[in-house]
């Protein structure tokens, strides 16, 4: 059998909830050629559960790279998911992001030699995270603009994410201040660069690990291509009980030491030391 053309690695650490909304997300993608490999952090039975039910269900292929809980750990899991894809091409994003129809079209239209694809996301509020139903993912309704106004969303700039089409998308792609770094929750490159630095560095829990990781492509002499209001994902919701500083602080020194000593490869990655 042919390898997809396209491998999507979704994070995931008990939430099974949006979990679920996420993996009926990619059946309703346009661009079919893709397999799912999940990098679970240690989620317990019911995301278990949930990933064997939906394996029925929907058209694209499943992988479950799971380990032992044993706190933060997603930039080990994340590695054991990039060795786990069968695609040349890796994109990455969370299981509590969900997919427009059109992402994964995106990110392959876009991929190019020699870049990544940097994207963001649309943050929901918890009500309007907690009432989207499969029915509104494959019927596209809840990435509406009308739709979400009409369950409460307030009226923004950021708003533009969602019905930026076409000229006006690659116009506020090109002047938007923020860097095209490498998103956790939306980015996409070649497995062979990615692999070429070494994946994540493992020494990194929460918080800003997958930026490093985009600084060390970017010392590798890999560019970044902003595709913030083309590929679009919405992020639900939830409380996030695993931030600390003292995460925040080692990993901020970790990535003033890469970009200080130029730093191309992790002695702390998927090959060890």
């Amino acid at each position: 059998m042919q390898n997809p053309k396209i491998s999507v690695i979704i994070s995931t650490y008990n939430s099974e909830a949006w979990l679920e909304k996420v993996m009926w997300s990619y059946e309703a993608q346009t661009f079919k050629d893709f397999e799912m490999v999940i990098a679970d952090d240690g989620s317990k039975q019911p995301t278990l559960d949930i990933i064997e039910k939906m394996r029925n269900l929907v058209h694209y292929s499943i992988s479950h790279v799971w380990h032992e809980d044993n706190g933060f750990q997603k930039s080990q899991i994340l590695n054991k998911a990039i060795l786990a894809c069968n695609s040349d091409y890796i994109l990455m994003s969370d299981g509590d992001c969900m997919a427009r129809a059109d992402f994964l079209q995106v990110h392959m239209k876009e991929r190019e030699t020699g870049y990544f694809l940097s994207g963001g996301y649309f943050m929901l509020p918890m009500p309007i995270s907690e009432i989207i139903t499969k029915d509104d993912i494959i019927s596209q309704h809840c990435f509406e603009l009308n739709w979400l106004k009409s369950k409460g969303l307030k009226s923004s700039f950021k708003n533009n994410k969602l019905t930026a089409k076409g000229f006006k998308s690659q116009l506020l792609n090109s002047v938007t201040p923020t860097n095209a770094s490498w998103n956790g929750h939306n980015a996409s490159g070649w497995k062979k660069d990615i692999l070429a630095i070494n994946g994540f560095d493992e020494r990194m829990q929460y918080g800003g690990q997958d930026r490093e990781l985009g600084e060390r492509l970017f010392n590798y002499g890999i560019k970044s291509k902003q595709i913030r209001y083309s590929a679009i994902c919405l992020h639900l919701d939830h409380p996030r009980g695993y931030k600390t500083q003292d995460s925040i602080d080692k990993n901020l020194a970790i990535r003033a030491t890469t970009k200080k000593e130029n730093l191309k490869w992790t002695d702390f990655g998927i090959k060890k030391a």
